[in-house]
């Protein structure tokens, strides 16, 4: 997970913006606007509303958050909305792939679009992502142009606008780790790259076990319940050699994302029969460090002290150390049990170490 930006963030792209529909000096946060489309989704302990004119980013909201367990963290959910609007006019849309832009003498109009509380004027050519805690709202303009690439527009805008409010919004801390967990608890999952923490939750997913997330936890520092969004798995094509035949069949079928970083991995749809999703936030009973230390015909899981386990957390999260509540949050983690897990023979045995864990 990408560390959260701060109250504003501010992405640029070449496309046109709309014009906003109404006027804008009548109605300037669109609070009359009508023809809009609204869902509802329960996400991360937030009551978040999507709000679109657009049947495209209307899609990808679905993509991420439908078909999702509605995670509560407590009885009154923070009510967050999201506006969403598709850039590019009318040129912009019949100029050919490929066409060099024609240099105008002076700046497009600017265009106006806006959210409750937010008021963004955005130049000629610009893709924007504006986000604030305070007035629990974000407003996210996508060039027409990024529609051509779903899986950044959902990771890099969508999916980045609702974790930085959930987090910011409900003073959640935001790690980077997984959570696996049966019933009512959950195991913290860290580790650095290499590790095979991926891999670790692909097979405890395999196994039956709940998942919470894979990649960006949510975590209330003072009742320690974790939330997440399990809605894909990431894991890469060399992973396949772990698996049977039938589940390797399964991985296949999932299309491949590439990242940021030029590397590939199968993005696997965990909504599916096939997997468990955990139905409510787990409450956190225990702290595994993943390492890439072979455990040879030694143990797996070995005990950690309190003091090791919240250097090595802290080591793992540079930004959630630096928020409000990780003081709390560690003070409560301090009291849990915590272990090293190395690697098996096969990612299988990590798999029924940290099942065996659950049970206990």
């Amino acid at each position: 997970m990408n560390e959260p930006p701060t109250a504003a963030c501010v992405l640029t792209t070449p496309v046109k913006v709309i014009q906003a529909s109404n006027d804008i000096a009548a109605d300037p946060f669109q609070e009359r606007t009508g023809g809009l489309q609204r869902i509802r989704r329960q996400i991360l302990g937030g009551a978040f509303e999507f709000v679109t004119q657009s049947p495209e980013l209307l899609r990808l909201v679905r993509w991420a958050y439908d078909g999702l367990p509605g995670h509560r963290l407590s009885r009154s959910p923070a009510r967050i909305t999201v506006r969403l609007v598709l850039g590019g006019g009318a040129q912009a849309a019949r100029r050919p792939r490929g066409a060099r832009r024609r240099v105008a003498s002076e700046p497009g109009p600017f265009a106006m679009s806006s959210a409750p509380g937010l008021l963004c004027g955005a130049g000629d050519c610009s893709t924007v992502a504006v986000m604030s805690a305070e007035q629990r709202a974000a407003l996210i303009v996508v060039a027409r142009e990024l529609l051509e690439f779903p899986y950044h527009v959902r990771y890099e805008l969508i999916e980045l606008a609702v974790f930085t409010l959930a987090a910011r919004v409900q003073g959640l801390m935001p790690l980077h780790a997984a959570c696996v967990g049966r019933g009512r608890r959950g195991l913290l999952l860290i580790g650095e790259s290499g590790s095979g923490k991926s891999t670790a939750v692909l097979h405890c997913a395999l196994r039956g076990i709940e998942l919470a997330s894979e990649d960006s936890l949510f975590v209330a520092p003072q009742s320690l319940l974790a939330t997440g969004v399990a809605n894909f798995l990431h894991v890469r094509r060399e992973s396949l050699r772990f698996l049977s035949a039938a589940d390797a069949r399964l991985i296949r079928r999932a299309p491949v994302i590439r990242r940021r970083s030029g590397v590939r991995k199968f993005e696997i749809d965990l909504r599916q029969e096939r997997f468990r999703l955990a139905p409510r936030p787990p409450a956190i009973g225990g702290l595994v460090a993943l390492s890439a230390r072979s455990a040879g015909t030694g143990r797996l899981l070995l005990p950690i002290a309190p003091d090791e386990a919240l250097a090595r957390l802290e080591a793992s999260q540079p930004y959630a150390a630096s928020q409000p509540g990780w003081g709390i949050f560690t003070q409560r983690m301090r009291a849990l049990p915590a272990y090293e897990l190395r690697r098996g023979r096969h990612p299988r045995e990590s798999a029924a170490a940290l099942e065996q864990l659950l049970r206990e």
